[in-house]
């Protein structure tokens, strides 16, 4: 599970400076965190496919060493642990990308984020590997590894966005029932606070994330629910010329509306010389992440998304006797 919090301001003020902005969602991201744990609680394993109970539980900031709500809380987390521990299960607070911390940089070799696949968690280390590619390995080693019984149940990474988007929670699986689940609960526990699930469910876009080395074992019980999501169509990048150079920018009209519906004809970019670029699309596209300023090394604009439905099936849990509240 990832939470991702804005940070619109940090266009014009330097990584490190925090705005009224950021404070508002470093208080969204503790209440939904808090909201987290009384779901966990008193989760126990399912009543139709027997499991373990959710025991192990890791919080991750500073995967980008430049996104500092996560920073922030995990640092607090591990000086006053207290308020998050629970009752027969472990909540470890984790720094992930120290050194990029310290430089209060994205990363340092490459994207830890984007690291976590076979091919880089079984590299060989020798003494040139990517210091994300090692720290990933490290990573694995302590809350994995990923896909075995041995992994960690949830891992729960908070990050930050300069993009318009508000607090949004990010799904990587449709057919995860606790996952769906605890979307609905933290929804509703932060209602009327939009809070939009951005599901990157995609056969074409592979991803590669910390959290992936966690399991999701369902617990509790709750009844069937249904929430709405935003599936990741395409990746759009930037209008470019032969050299391979961006030519336009996002389109006024279009900049800071997360989430707002797309529609054919719509202006997307607009060129140094005037020229608008319009959308081009069949149906209704709902864009996020626009102009992310950590995206444009990976030549992407915004995404495209389309509004679904995802349901959950009622899941069940053994009596623990224990109080969620």
């Amino acid at each position: 599970m990832r939470c991702v919090c804005p940070t619109a301001a940090l266009r014009r003020q330097t990584p490190c400076m925090l705005s009224e902005r950021y404070e508002l969602y470093f208080a969204v991201v503790f209440f939904c965190f808090q909201q987290f744990l009384k779901l966990l609680k008193s989760m126990t394993s399912c009543s139709v496919v027997p499991k373990p109970p959710v025991r192990r539980v890791a919080i991750f900031g500073g995967t980008h060493g430049n996104e500092l709500s996560g920073i922030f809380l995990v640092k607090y987390w591990q000086e006053n642990g207290a308020e998050i521990q629970r009752a027969g299960m472990e909540v470890k607070p984790f720094i992930t990308n120290p050194r990029a911390v310290e430089k209060c940089t994205r990363y340092i070799d490459c994207d830890l984020n984007r690291v976590f696949d076979p091919d880089n968690l079984g590299q060989t280390v020798v003494e040139d590997i990517p210091y994300e590619v090692r720290r990933a390995q490290e990573i694995n080693h302590i809350f994995g590894p990923k896909g075995s019984d041995d992994a960690y149940d949830l891992i729960f990474d908070l990050h930050n966005t300069t993009a318009n988007m508000g607090g949004t929670l990010i799904l990587e699986n449709s057919r995860d029932d606790f996952t769906i689940q605890m979307c609905h609960y933290i929804k509703n526990a932060l209602a009327p606070e939009r809070v939009p699930v951005l599901l990157i469910e995609h056969p074409n876009l592979k991803y590669a994330t910390t959290r992936s080395v966690a399991k999701h074992p369902v617990g509790k019980e709750f009844p069937p629910c249904t929430i709405e999501v935003y599936k990741i169509t395409e990746k759009v990048d930037y209008p470019r010329n032969k050299n391979d150079e961006v030519i336009a920018i996002i389109h006024p009209n279009l900049q800071d509306q997360d989430w707002q519906p797309l529609n054919n004809g719509d202006p997307l970019f607009l060129t140094l010389d005037g020229e608008v670029i319009a959308y081009k699309g069949d149906c209704t596209a709902y864009p996020t992440f626009i102009n992310e300023a950590a995206y444009y090394e990976k030549k992407q604009a915004f995404v495209k998304t389309i509004k679904m439905e995802l349901t959950a099936g009622h899941i069940r849990s053994s009596a623990v006797g224990q109080n969620t509240s």
